[in-house]
């Protein structure tokens, strides 16, 4: 079968394989990174600092581990312990092409990796698409976890945007082609306007510009896992809207008045009334990259669930 991560933009390889010591990055813009191999062609890869208290971070939409890490992770690694991780079918964590792709999935396929990195019942925390993963982790293995930090999460289903631009390049036949086409012609233009988009009301700040590795997250590969996760979405949040009043574990959302990809009121807030306990905390002007620009408040929240635990 073939596989979503099967190429990799340019030179750039992951830096060791868990445990083995070797290799290096040949693009400075991507962080080194461990791989975790799982059963069925699929791995997790991640990247590790900090000490502490464990805590995963789980990215979004459009994004790699990389996100994290130049947002919250440094704030974060002064209190815990942090192990950011690239979804299933992103960066460089594989996933079968057709599979796994539903929020379930992927936050199994983060859980057995967190198994067997020996994690002590870390803060899950997410962002975004990565934030509906971290709540089906938290749904999924209550006892395993010390709790959720959900930001900017999509809770509910809707009509996606990433549905009509992403859905088609998932097709069984005909959808890796059209990925390739697009990736060599109008997505050149379009996701730039997307991750310029994600940071309004703010630019977006200089360092991600500069450090952020575009090419590993938007090459088209990724783009057609995009797909696939667009078109699992509905089917996943129907049975997380079902799940969250059993979610009781300590678990703090995080949401922006200004958010232009998902709406707050609609979302983190409604989620948050149906979850035992939930706190949610709006926070005033920020968008949907608030991760980037609230890193103290994201701290706030990852300390407050942990100290709840």
């Amino acid at each position: 079968m073939a596989v979503a991560m099967e190429t990799l933009p340019g030179p750039a390889r992951p830096a060791r394989e868990a445990g083995s010591g070797t290799g290096a990055e040949a693009d400075p813009r991507i962080v080194p990174r461990q791989i975790v191999s799982l059963a069925d062609d699929r791995t997790i890869a991640y990247a590790e600092t900090g000490a502490g208290p464990d805590l995963v971070a789980i990215h979004g939409t459009l994004m790699c581990l990389e996100d994290v890490w130049l947002g919250p992770v440094p704030a974060l690694a002064e209190h815990f312990r942090v192990v950011a991780v690239d979804r299933p079918g992103h960066g460089f964590s594989r996933r079968p092409r057709g599979g796994a792709a539903d929020i379930w999935d992927q936050a199994a396929s983060i859980r057995e990796a967190v198994r067997r990195l020996g994690l002590d019942r870390p803060v899950i925390l997410g962002h975004s698409f990565g934030a509906a993963v971290a709540l089906a982790y938290g749904m999924l293995h209550p006892d395993e976890v010390a709790g959720i930090v959900a930001l900017a999460p999509i809770c509910f289903p809707e009509p996606r945007l990433e549905q009509v631009l992403f859905g088609p390049r998932a097709l069984p036949f005909g959808g890796d082609t059209l990925s390739a086409l697009l990736g060599a012609s109008s997505d050149r233009a379009l996701l730039p306007l997307l991750w310029n988009a994600m940071f309004f009301p703010e630019a977006m700040p200089a360092r991600f510009a500069r450090d952020f590795p575009f090419a590993l997250a938007g090459r088209p590969a990724q783009i057609t896992a995009e797909g696939e996760d667009a078109g699992w979405l509905w089917p996943g949040l129907t049975r997380s809207v079902l799940g969250y009043p059993s979610l009781r574990r300590p678990t703090r959302i995080l949401g922006g008045s200004a958010d232009l990809v998902v709406n707050t009121a609609l979302h983190g807030r409604r989620a948050a009334s149906l979850i035992p306990g939930a706190r949610f905390e709006r926070l005033p002007g920020a968008g949907h990259m608030l991760h980037h620009l609230q890193t103290d408040a994201v701290v706030r929240a990852a300390l407050a669930v942990r100290s709840a635990a």
